[in-house]
């Protein structure tokens, strides 16, 4: 392992990243390692790592290479692998915008769920096409305590379970999964929405992300709830042919999700870095012995 491992930290409404540079694919990241990179206290912290590597350097990435040069191998905080993260999409690009490897304008960035195209706007916010909803069928059940909501099951790359409650504090302390039915249904896990209406077209959510617990904001989350509160209200771009366009506030702060008449999905919202360092190589090949 090299003793000199360069890292950045950077966060979308509050959705923080600790950021690995490794062009080609040369930093051996094992979960224990992620997971000692994201704890809060003995760490630098985040909710998870972005692990920056040009596509053709990178096994499960190289068939997308000729369309995006740069592959987004994200990490939850407890090391595992996830196959997409919206905010972290978005601070993936700013990085690689601070980096020179990007301008202002349209890039394509190589996730597990697939090419993503995205936006960096002149000074201001990144949007990212985030690809189509899917909505498998099939009941599903949310419980807190005694509580219990029906959630509407949303696939945005990665399983989202959202459910519609009346008030915010219902979704409990979500620091674990809150229990939810039929197991069969996520058989790798669920990202959780709770939602509470704040006005026409306009949203809040507390979520539980899987293998990171309470987040401050999720990106594929937001896009999912504001999928299901379309479907709720009556409005389905790809029946009417009108994009239809939700403000969805998280925890971090607001981001705005369009759905488009062709079924693709659209979210802005800010990208920050906020610093940069070095690892201490020895320090982390100690926390993952």
């Amino acid at each position: 392992m090299s003793t000199r491992i360069a890292f950045l930290k950077g966060h979308g409404t509050e959705n923080d990243f600790v950021i690995v540079p490794d062009p080609e694919n040369l930093v051996d990241l094992p979960p224990a390692a992620v997971a000692a990179l994201c704890d809060r206290r003995a760490g630098i912290g985040g909710d998870g790592l972005l692990h920056v590597v040009r596509s053709a350097a990178h096994p499960e990435a190289r068939g997308m290479a000729a369309e995006a040069e740069w592959f987004m191998d994200y990490r939850n905080g407890d090391g595992s692998i996830a196959e997409m993260c919206g905010n972290g999409v978005r601070v993936f690009a700013r990085y690689l915008q601070r980096a020179g490897h990007a301008t202002e304008g349209d890039l394509k960035v190589a996730t597990r769920g697939g090419v993503k195209s995205v936006h960096i706007a002149k000074g201001g916010d990144v949007t990212v096409g985030m690809g189509k909803a899917l909505l498998p069928e099939g009941e599903v059940t949310v419980r807190v305590d005694e509580r219990s909501w029906p959630a509407l099951n949303v696939n945005m790359g990665n399983p989202h379970a959202v459910a519609f409650v009346d008030d915010l504090a219902h979704a409990g302390n979500l620091f674990t999964t809150p229990p939810f039915s039929p197991a069969s249904v996520y058989p790798d896990g669920v990202n959780i929405e709770f939602v509470v209406d704040r006005g026409p077209r306009h949203v809040a959510l507390r979520v539980h992300e899987r293998g990171s617990g309470e987040t401050r904001s999720c990106g594929t989350g937001a896009c999912a709830v504001a999928v299901a509160a379309a479907r709720r209200d009556g409005a389905d771009p790809a029946v009417t042919g009108t994009p239809v366009t939700y403000t969805v506030d998280v925890p971090g702060g607001r981001l705005v999700i369009t759905e488009r008449a062709d079924g693709e999905i659209e979210m802005t919202g800010p990208a920050v870095i906020v610093a940069e360092g070095e690892i201490d190589a020895d320090w982390l090949e100690n926390a993952v012995n």
